[in-house]
């Protein structure tokens, strides 16, 4: 199997190309149109997928969709966030739990997994061992947006009932940061879960920029 998954990482988040030599999906295009696009080289952009809405994630979204006329996807519940970057432009795709995307000879599946934001997906590959979570889940936990967690149980849930439950060795892609595995998120589970939405915020405070510590397994 050609199809592989490469990681762009540009003004601190991760942009994700799937594709062989010939095509390419992108995942969350990010702020910086011109690194993923040198990226993908003269590879045709089938589509640009969006994990949510927010800015950090799209801002680049349609300028990288552009250069090939590719459709943009996002699931309808994250169109606010979306229209506050790009009021002119909605994507043409809406997504919906269990669609599916094809790229190369892979698949792509939609995992709707809401509380980050309530439009937020998770794209799973079983050919590639690998799910793309956007700003679900990262390394140190449940993502938070500006400082606080708009619905921290329904983001635990969505961890819970739709990454968890995938093969242990599954490779866990975020948006920001480095990756983890499923195994390793369901180690640290029930530590995220007992710490809560205002421990896991405190502990990311006293950690600084290096990041929680001793919440995630090693």
């Amino acid at each position: 199997m050609d199809t592989r998954i490469e990681g762009v990482t540009a003004a601190g988040g991760n942009a994700w190309i799937i594709g062989d030599d010939d095509e390419v999906i992108i995942i969350d295009a990010g702020t910086d149109a011109e690194a993923v696009l040198d990226a993908v080289g003269e590879r045709e952009i089938l589509a640009v997928i969006c994990t949510h809405g927010h800015a950090a994630h799209v801002g680049a979204a349609v300028e990288v969709a552009e250069r090939d006329e590719a459709p943009i996807a996002l699931h309808s519940s994250d169109l606010v966030s979306w229209r506050a970057v790009h009021p002119d432009a909605d994507p043409e795709i809406e997504v919906e739990d269990g669609g599916t995307f094809e790229v190369a000879d892979v698949r792509l599946e939609v995992l709707h997994a809401p509380g980050h934001s309530p439009g937020s997906i998770c794209l799973y590959c079983e050919e590639l061992d690998a799910v793309f979570v956007g700003d679900v889940v990262g390394a140190d936990g449940p993502v938070p947006y500006e400082g606080e967690f708009p619905d921290f149980p329904r983001q635990l849930s969505a961890i819970g009932e739709r990454l968890l439950t995938l093969p242990a060795t599954t490779r866990v892609l975020p948006g920001h940061g480095g990756e983890l595995t499923v195994s390793v998120a369901d180690k640290s589970f029930n530590s995220w879960a007992a710490a809560g939405a205002a421990g896991l915020l405190a502990a990311s405070e006293s950690a600084g920029p290096g990041g929680i510590t001793g919440l995630a397994a090693d």
